[in-house]
C-alpha cells in the first residue's frame, strides 16, 4: 500500500528561459518537488507542487547536528520521447539504509517509487535529449525539529526534486592520493550518503585542485595504503586485462552505476574482482606497464576516465585514448538508458501517462 501523493501542477513553467546546450550542472531547477512530512511516527503529507523555498527555524537539528541524507539518480529519453528511470528500487534502498545509519526514519518504498514517477513525467519536458545528458534527480531527508541538543530529531522532511543537467566531467580527470586527510574509517558513516561526508571532503578537494589535480582519490583510514574511492565516483582499474574495483565494506559508498558496471563486465566474459587494492600494486602495474585503465563510476559522472594519478610527489600518467573498457562500458550505459540497448537485467522503468492515475 502506497500512501496518497496530493498533486498541484504549477501554472508558471520556468522551462523557456532554459538554454538546453547550456546547462551548468546542478544550478537550473525544474518545476515541480515532492514533499513529505514525518510526524509523530509516521510519514504524510505527501504532495508533488511548484518548487519553493523552505521555511525553517534556525534551531533545526539538520543544520546543527547533520542528520542530513540524500541520493542522486538520472532519468533519460528515448528517441521517442518515453522517460526511462534505471534501477529506482536501488536507491530507495540506499537512501533508507542511509536513514538507518543516521538514526533516520525509512521511506516507504513503494511510495518512493511512485512519487518519483509521478515527479519524472510532470516535469518529463525538462528532460534533455542531448547525448550524454539527463534530468537529475534529487532526494533529500532532513531533520526538523527546531530545538537544541544532540539527539536524533522527532520530525522529518523528504524532499525530491530535479535537474536538467549534462555532463558532469567533459574530459579526463586526475587524481592525487591524499596521505594525510581521510574520508571515511571503519565503523564511521563512510558509506551513508550523508551531508557531513562530502563537507569534510571539500578541504582536501580544495588543496588537490590547488595542486593541479581535478580530485582526491581517498585512502584508508589507517595505513593510507588501500585505495577506496574518488570524491564524485567510485573508481576502476584495468591490470593485465582484469578489472579490478575496491571492495565496499563499511568505508566506501555502494554506488549503484558500480553496480551496474560490475554486473555489466561479469556479463561480457571480463574477469571482475572486489577486494582490498594496495596503492603499490597499482604503481608496480604502472611501472612494468600492465595497467591499462583507471576510470570512475557514478550517477553524475557515469564513467570518466582517469588520466593521471600522484602518490608521495610522483605522477603516473596512463594513455586514455588506448582505454577499451571504459569506452565499452559508457556507451553501454549510455545506449541503455537512451532505449537503445537490451534491458536484458530488467533495469528500467518506462513512464507513461498511467503513473499518474
Amino acid at each position: 500500500m502506497t500512501l496518497p501523493i496530493k498533486i498541484t501542477p504549477t501554472l508558471n513553467s520556468k522551462i523557456s528561459s532554459v538554454d538546453f546546450d547550456n546547462i551548468p550542472f546542478g544550478q537550473v531547477f525544474s518545476d515541480h518537488m515532492f514533499t513529505a512530512d514525518y510526524i509523530d511516527g509516521v510519514w504524510k503529507n505527501c504532495e508533488i507542487k511548484q518548487l519553493g523555498h523552505l521555511s525553517v527555524h534556525p534551531g533545526n537539528l539538520a543544520w546543527h547536528y547533520g542528520q542530513s541524507i540524500f541520493e542522486g539518480m538520472k532519468a533519460s529519453i528515448t528517441n521517442d520521447g518515453v522517460p526511462l528511470l534505471l534501477r529506482p528500487e536501488k536507491h530507495i534502498e540506499r537512501l533508507n539504509n542511509s536513514a538507518r545509519r543516521m538514526c533516520m526514519p525509512e521511506f516507504p518504498e513503494e511510495t518512493f517509487i511512485e512519487a518519483i514517477e509521478k515527479l519524472v513525467w510532470m516535469d518529463r519536458a525538462w528532460i534533455p535529449s542531448k547525448k550524454g545528458s539527463a534530468l537529475y534527480i534529487r532526494p533529500l531527508m532532513m531533520a526538523m525539529d527546531s530545538a537544541l541538543g544532540v539527539r536524533p530529531s522527532d520530525s522529518y522532511k523528504l524532499l525530491i526534486f530535479t535537474l536538467p543537467v549534462g555532463p558532469y566531467y567533459n574530459k579526463p580527470v586526475s587524481l592525487l592520493a591524499q596521505d594525510e586527510y581521510v574520508r571515511a574509517a571503519d565503523g564511521g558513516v563512510g558509506e551513508a550518503k550523508t551531508a557531513g561526508n562530502y563537507a569534510a571532503s571539500l578541504y582536501p578537494a580544495r588543496l588537490a585542485k590547488e595542486k593541479g589535480y581535478d580530485q582526491v582519490m581517498w585512502m584508508d583510514a589507517k595505513e593510507f595504503r588501500y585505495i577506496q574511492e574518488v570524491g564524485t565516483m567510485n573508481i576502476f582499474f584495468v591490470i593485465d586485462g582484469k578489472v579490478i574495483t575496491p571492495k565496499a565494506g563499511g568505508t566506501i559508498l555502494k554506488g549503484i552505476t558500480r553496480d551496474c558496471a560490475i554486473t555489466i563486465l561479469r556479463d561480457e566474459g571480463y574477469e571482475v574482482e572486489e577486494r582490498l587494492l594496495d596503492i603499490a600494486e597499482i604503481i608496480e602495474a604502472h611501472k612494468n606497464g600492465t595497467l591499462q585503465e583507471i576510470f570512475g563510476t557514478g550517477t553524475a559522472a557515469v564513467i570518466s576516465n582517469v588520466y593521471k594519478f600522484a602518490h608521495k610527489g610522483v605522477d603516473y600518467e596512463i594513455d586514455v585514448d588506448q582505454f577499451k573498457v571504459s569506452p565499452f562500458l559508457k556507451t553501454y550505459i549510455e545506449a541503455l538508458r537512451a532505449g537503445e540497448k537490451a534491458d536484458k537485467f530488467g533495469w528500467l522503468s518506462h513512464l507513461g501517462e498511467g503513473v499518474l492515475a
